[in-house]
Order: C-alpha cells, then sequence, then structure tokens
C-alpha cells in the first residue's frame, strides 16, 4: 500500500486530500439534512416544538456531539486504552456478580 502511494505524484496526492475533503464535508451535510428531517418529521407533532431550519440543525448536532461523545483534546491513544481497560474491568465484575448471584441461587 505504501508503494502505491510513494507512486503517486504531488498532484494527485493533492487531488486525492481535495477528493476526500469534499467526501467528508459532503458526509457531514448529509449528516445535518437527516437530523432536519427527522426533527421536523417527529418533534413538532409528538412535542410540539419549533421546526428546525438547516444551520440549527448543524448545531443541534454539534451540540449533541459535545454532550454524548465528549471534547477529547489528545489525540493519543492512552485514553482510547484506558477506556478499554476500565470496560475489561466492569466485565470482569459484572461476570463475578453474576456467578456470585447463580451460586446463591443454587444454595438454596
Amino acid at each position: 500500500m505504501d508503494a502505491w502511494w510513494a507512486d503517486r505524484s504531488l498532484a494527485q496526492k493533492i487531488l486525492f486530500g481535495i477528493g476526500f475533503g469534499i467526501l467528508g464535508i459532503g458526509f457531514v451535510a448529509g449528516l445535518v439534512w437527516v437530523v432536519l428531517l427527522l426533527w421536523n418529521w417527529l418533534m413538532p407533532d409528538i412535542f410540539g416544538l419549533q421546526r428546525l431550519n438547516y444551520w440549527k440543525a448543524g448545531g443541534l448536532l454539534v451540540l449533541c456531539w459535545i454532550l454524548f461523545k465528549g471534547i477529547r483534546l489528545s489525540s493519543d491513544n492512552s485514553s482510547k486504552s484506558a477506556d478499554r481497560k476500565r470496560r475489561r474491568q466492569l466485565r470482569g465484575y459484572m461476570a463475578e456478580g453474576q456467578a456470585a448471584s447463580e451460586d446463591a441461587a443454587t444454595d438454596l
């Protein structure tokens, strides 16, 4: 794969970058459009909320990303490995609790 990329000229690499940038912008624009359509289809009828325009839907998408995903300023993998370690520990605790409850049920 590296040889394939190394064989490309600078102009081709720039065009690839521009193409992927356009695809990324198009993906985000489509995601905002989906949020807009879903909000305007469901929320006004169910909860009596106002309809959104395109830019408010984009703001809502960013707000949800901040609230639910969080802002991680570090780009290293230490936070990912810490998350994996916490999940592994939680699974261990859950397995221990389940085994203990099964043992208690068999003792009855």
